[in-house]
């Protein structure tokens, strides 16, 4: 399939992505949409599931934008897996740090810390 770039910026053109965006720059953090709602997109399917990645801080990037929402938004932060999520009109907005994984020889229990991009696609 071949996608335009003004296809792409079409589809990322939601206010949504405009406030987090200036809530990232705002923090001057990197975030990228991932998973679901890029699939969807090249598969031209709508979606209401949009994960968000920074390079760190993906818990405080959820809370900025929960203020800039208003008081009315509720965020749910999960602490142990170092995500958040927001619902907002019919989107359910998930936020991560990018992280990195390691395992020792006798736990499958991942030890979790902040990682680059890189680092979480492995």
């Amino acid at each position: 399939m071949d996608v335009s770039s003004e296809e792409i910026k079409a589809y990322l053109s939601n206010d949504i992505f405009r406030l987090i965006s200036l809530a990232a720059d705002e923090m001057q953090l990197e975030c990228y949409v991932i998973g679901g709602y890029v699939r969807d997109f090249f598969l031209c399917r709508p979606s209401d599931d949009i994960d968000i990645v920074t390079v760190g801080k993906g818990i405080e990037l959820a809370e900025s934008v929960a203020r800039k929402l208003g008081k009315r938004t509720r965020i749910n932060v999960y602490k142990n897996f170092g995500t958040a999520q927001i619902k907002h009109k019919e989107y359910e907005i998930e936020f991560v740090g990018a992280r990195k994984e390691s395992y020792s020889r006798d736990s499958r229990k991942p030890v979790v810390e902040d990682g680059t991009l890189e680092d979480d696609q492995k």
